[in-house]
């Protein structure tokens, strides 16, 4: 299980948090760009308009103004074309001069903008306002006093405005379209972008399975500089950890070793007593002999787990030791049945499998009565269950877990240290598995075992 956010997931999100703001205000740039060189192309073309009524206005000697220019633009002679242009005194007096497009109204410029322009001739302004017909203006404005005039004049030119806003429109529609296809293609590149980064870690991660799962003994190099002190670190970490386990299982090597001399020498010397006494020191001899046995056994599994690399395939296992326990429990005539795919293959080594398995088909072979059944089935996550079921007593619910506790021995009467049910429970935690016991369907007990499947080879 993972915890947080991926790597992965960071570094996208961390790329888009920059990208995307910059294309939204890329895209807000260019429309606000293009807004202005439109606007500034219309009033370039009003401005014109406005220059040439001023060169060409006169003023009569009663201040009458004549404008005798015709602009070649059709639209200023047609009645509320969208094309306009007067001359005023001031916003609340009537055009002393007008276009025919304007037939009886005028443009009305707001107040506080016509006064400004009348106590400034010369400036010019350009405004939005509203026209004839109610449609939206773009106004240039100007005053200017007239030679044989005594009151500056406002000189306006304007166009509807609508045109103009459309061509903005369409244009951020179509910037919007272009920056969301580029924002897309963007995060494709930042995704490849990332996950060829991330290559190495993922390099890496497989590495460190395959050392896991025994293919390798150390990680490869070749990572980038970034990358190889991390490997290189590992590399030491597993020799390190190697070399503990290796002293762990020449500890207890040594110390069972030592253990096996006296504890051979009170069998030894308690076999030639016939009193109490020498029984009592057989038994105890002989139950620490085991003792050691196990214990040096689970050490050595635990050194092994999963990171041994053993591949032992299960059905030759089983289908050996059902001969060899057969011929053990000969006076039974027992019928042992195999069912194990070819495929079901241990991660671990034989001698394990065998100890295991071996212990639970000859506890079986102890109470069965004549039918002993044996099945092998892979599970998700990598795993495999052996069941090995019989047709005998059984036993009941509330001491099965007692059986598995070592030195358990449940009937007396069986031959046996009572160490059989809990070396494979054991050695089975071991390779990060587990014993369980239930009710056969032959009805006797079934002991299920759950262990590590080898991994396939990749060709």
């Amino acid at each position: 299980m993972t915890g947080g956010r991926s790597l992965f997931a960071r570094l996208l999100l961390s790329g888009a948090l920059w990208a995307l703001p910059l294309l939204l205000a890329g895209a807000v740039g260019l429309s606000a760009v293009y807004r202005t060189a439109v606007y500034r192309d219309l009033d370039d073309q009003l401005g014109a308009v406005v220059n040439a009524l001023i060169a060409s206005v006169e003023v009569d000697a009663d201040g009458g103004v004549v404008a005798p220019l015709r602009f070649a633009d059709p639209r200023f002679d047609q009645v509320l074309s969208g094309r306009y242009w007067q001359i005023s005194a001031g916003p609340d007096q009537p055009p002393l001069a007008r276009s025919e497009s304007l037939w009886d109204e005028r443009l009305a410029l707001p107040p506080a903008v016509a006064q400004e322009l009348r106590s400034d001739p010369g400036e010019r302004r350009a405004l939005a306002a509203e026209g004839p017909n109610g449609e939206p203006l773009r106004v240039v404005a100007e005053s200017i006093i007239f030679d044989g005039g005594s009151e500056p004049l406002i000189v306006s030119a304007a166009a509807d405005r609508s045109a103009a806003e459309r061509a903005v429109r369409g244009f951020t529609i179509a910037a919007a379209w272009m920056l969301a296809v580029f924002a897309a293609v963007l995060i494709l590149a930042l995704i490849f972008q990332t996950r060829m980064g991330l290559a190495p870690l993922s390099r890496l991660r497989q590495s460190v399975a395959e050392v896991r799962e025994g293919r390798v003994e150390q990680l490869p190099g070749g990572y980038p500089v970034e990358i190889s002190p991390l490997a290189d670190e590992l590399n030491s970490l597993i020799r390190h950890n190697r070399e503990v386990v290796e002293r762990a299982r020449t500890h207890a090597g040594n110390l069972a070793h030592a253990l096996k001399t006296p504890i051979a020498v009170l069998l030894n010397e308690s076999r030639g007593r016939n009193d109490e006494y020498g029984r009592l020191i057989f038994r105890q001899a002989d139950a620490m002999a085991h003792q050691v046995d196990h214990h040096l056994r689970r050490a050595r599994a635990a050194a092994r787990g999963r990171a041994s690399g053993g591949r032992t395939p299960v059905a030759p296992v089983l289908e050996d030791l059902a001969r060899t326990v057969s011929r053990i429990h000969r006076n039974k005539d027992l019928d042992i049945q195999v069912d194990c795919p070819d495929s079901a293959v241990f991660h671990g080594e034989r001698q394990d499998l065998e100890e295991m398995t071996g212990n639970l088909l000859d506890n079986a072979a102890k109470y069965a009565e004549g039918v002993i059944r044996a099945t092998v089935a892979p599970l998700p996550g990598g795993e495999l269950e052996v069941r090995v079921e019989d047709d005998g007593p059984g036993l009941p619910a509330g001491r099965r877990e007692e059986a598995l506790q070592r030195g358990a021995r449940l009937d007396e009467t069986a031959p046996g240290t009572g160490l059989g049910l809990a070396i494979v429970s054991d050695l089975a935690e071991a390779y990060g598995g587990g014993l369980t016991l239930g009710d056969s369907g032959l009805g006797g007990l079934k002991a299920v075992l759950r262990l590590p499947a080898a991994p396939q080879l990749s060709l």
